[in-house]
């Protein structure tokens, strides 16, 4: 991705967001220049990759292939100075654009729509050797348990929510209208706990053709 699609997603999601009247915290509005004078105060923002986070998985067609985020809260299973269990994300997905199948090793998740179009997720069992399996599905919708077949699909309306167990496979849209969806979950690690069904970057290749207006989650500088 170029670095200007980068800063034009997040600062139209900024405008967006006030629309509808979603408050970030502070880190979300710090510019490079900002950043570049934190100290280790905010080390926790650093080191638990809390903030932005823009993907096109490699791809190169975002509005197609890809999701925009941002982290609010996350612990680290790799320092104990940070022994939040929990995460918590914004995901904003667009009408017909695919983040890709995958599961997580490690994190169960619940996924919230919290406005917007439908958000509409397919899922499947994964076998032993992580292939997609035909066995129905159980998952629970808001507390009430669900069973669909193999590659079947929810569609989520706002305020509906999907709990999501380690190891079963995931892929989610938004039809109608972009959907503000949220995530709750145990600690995250997008750097290893991330299983695609088909082989994606995580975390996507930037051409610099301009300054960035926010930095993402992975290019914070070290404190001073």
């Amino acid at each position: 991705m170029k670095r200007s699609e980068i800063n034009r997603l997040i600062d139209e999601t900024i405008e967006w967001l006030k629309v509808q009247k979603v408050y970030l915290p502070p880190f979300a509005y710090w510019t490079a220049e900002e950043w570049a004078e934190k100290d280790a105060a905010y080390n926790e923002i650093r080191e638990n990759m809390l903030g932005w986070d823009v993907t096109d998985y490699g791809h190169g067609n975002f509005h197609k292939l890809g999701l925009l985020l941002f982290t609010i809260r996350n612990g680290n299973l790799k320092n104990t100075r940070y022994a939040k269990p929990y995460a918590e994300k914004m995901l904003i997905s667009e009408v017909g654009q695919i983040s890709p199948n995958h599961f997580h090793w490690s994190k169960m998740e619940d996924i919230i729509n919290r406005g917007g179009g439908e958000l509409c997720i397919q899922l499947w069992n994964a076998t032993e050797d992580d292939a997609l399996d035909d066995t129905a599905v159980t998952v629970r919708i808001d507390g009430c348990e669900t069973v669909l077949p193999a590659g079947g699909i929810l569609r989520l309306k706002p305020g509906q929510s999907i709990t999501i167990p380690p190891r079963l496979y995931h892929m989610f849209w938004a039809e109608g209208e972009k959907c503000l969806a949220w995530e709750v979950s145990m600690v995250n690690d997008d750097n290893i706990d991330n299983r695609f069904y088909e082989e994606q970057l995580r975390f996507t290749r930037i051409e610099e053709d301009e300054d960035p207006h926010h930095l993402l989650c992975n290019e914070y500088p070290v404190a001073k």
